[in-house]
């Protein structure tokens, strides 16, 4: 495992935060200070950051924690306009800990922490179910109806995206389920799953029929839900949600085996 991963996977240390300290001279390998970013850590080696040791996480530990987002928050570790981030917000012993995906600065809801950086990723690029309460700003249509059941490409899926955003071209699947929760005026409040985390997929999807998505909420990920858990406020795994996640991770990793 390269060094930089090496010390992101087994410790409070993101990628980035790895690179930086590898950079400044701050990480030893068996005492000897090192700046070799690709260097191949062994079992045998012995890895220090800032003259710690670092002890390898132990295959199947892992933390996990829901935390209900609130609107203007950023999932992010810093803002360059000095902006308030999920780290702001989080006690100071979840500070470490790595958000599963992203919920844009104007949505709110469930979101998903560990401290466990290959759990994080393989949450992050599942296909388990994510699920949303939104209002959009016109009566749902034919059009819409029939892109949520059949999926779309967008050449240009900008509508919708940040405006600092690169992406245009965007592939949409098929909505797992979708149904109406009710009606006020011209608005429409949904409830709608999704298999995919793309950057502000919702969004995007029902701009490019000239809706506007007025409030987004993400009420479950997977197996499971943020039912009541108040606004900027976090709980641990229950006993039955790690029991599904240890499953899951077990399947993900045979599947591995199995392609190999």
């Amino acid at each position: 495992m390269r060094l930089n991963k090496y010390i992101a996977h087994n410790s409070r240390y993101s990628r980035r935060e790895a690179d930086r300290l590898i950079e400044e001279g701050l990480v030893t390998v068996n005492r000897i200070p090192t700046k070799d970013f690709s260097y191949d850590v062994t079992p045998e080696d012995k890895v220090a950051v800032k003259g710690q040791l670092i002890q390898p996480r132990k295959r199947g530990e892992v933390t996990m924690v829901v935390y209900h987002k609130p609107r203007g928050v950023l999932v992010t570790k810093k803002d360059d306009r000095g902006r308030a981030t999920i780290y702001h917000k989080l006690p100071g012993k979840f500070r470490h800990f790595i958000p599963v995906g992203r919920l844009d600065y104007a949505s709110e809801g469930l979101l998903l922490l560990t401290d466990n950086p290959e759990v994080a990723e393989r949450l992050m690029r599942s296909d388990l179910p994510r699920t949303y309460n939104l209002k959009i700003d016109q009566p749902l249509s034919p059009e819409m109806i029939e892109a949520m059941e059949r999926g779309m490409i967008l050449e240009d899926a900008s509508e919708g995206g940040h405006e600092k955003s690169t992406i245009t071209r965007m592939e949409f699947a098929p909505f797992v389920g979708y149904a109406v929760r009710g009606q006020s005026g011209k608005n429409t409040k949904l409830r709608v799953t999704i298999t995919e985390g793309k950057n502000r997929e919702l969004r995007r999807f029902f701009a490019h029929f000239g809706a506007k998505v007025l409030d987004l909420k993400r009420v479950a990920y997977g197996w499971v839900e943020l039912n009541n858990l108040p606004v900027d406020k976090t709980r641990y795994f229950t006993r039955k949600e790690y029991e599904t996640l240890h499953e899951y991770l077990k399947e993900a990793r045979k599947n591995d085996k199995d392609r190999t």
